[in-house]
């Protein structure tokens, strides 16, 4: 009997990590779909930190003698990965919108949840944030920004403490998105 106590202990230390890092991989978009904008393309960014950077970054955000700082560093404490996509064209329209379709249907796979949905006729701006769970647990998030001009992809796979991101907003060089009240459009009545 207690061999089969050890056993199924066993098991669940094998299977955890294999569970896990299924689900990481099931989080990382596949950002060969967008190859074919760089050459189309007047800037792009390209970002890649995992691993031993990522770590080095965890521990120097951390050590940083700030508030902020330190927020994010526990924002970001259990992230695998962060992956970055920025296209940027010199005339409006110069990318397909099946180029951002290839992208977004990844995101419309079983596992992955719209959580916002932002539409700014400023420059005809589209954002679209998503998360991937693993049972209580974010294993990921994605963050679609599109305009006229430009196309934005971020992946963060990992758990991440969004609400303690989201109070970082315009600090850090955290963007605020910015959402424009349409003058046109009738007030709520209260």
């Amino acid at each position: 009997m207690r061999s089969l106590k050890y056993l199924s202990v066993l098991f669940v230390f094998i299977l955890l990590p294999v569970v896990t890092g299924r689900a990481q991989d099931a989080a990382r978009l596949d950002f060969d779909r967008l190859n074919g904008l760089e050459t189309r393309a007047r800037d792009v960014v390209e970002v890649n930190i995992d691993g031993k950077l990522l770590d080095l970054a965890k521990r120097v955000t951390a050590k940083v003698d700030d508030v902020n700082a330190k927020k994010a560093a526990q924002a970001i404490s259990g992230l695998k990965g962060i992956y970055v996509r920025a296209y940027r064209f010199e005339n409006e329209n110069e990318y397909s919108t099946a180029d951002v379709d290839a992208i977004r249907s990844q995101l419309n796979s079983p596992g992955w949840e719209k959580v916002a949905n932002v539409r700014s006729k400023k420059n005809n701006q589209k954002v679209d944030v998503y998360t991937m769970f693993t049972g209580d647990i974010m294993s990921g998030v994605a963050v679609l920004i599109s305009d006229t001009k430009s196309i934005a992809v971020v992946n963060m796979i990992g758990p991440i403490d969004i609400e303690l991101l989201a109070s970082l907003s315009g600090k850090l060089s955290i963007p605020d998105i910015e959402i424009e009240n349409d003058k046109d459009a009738p007030k709520p009545k209260e």
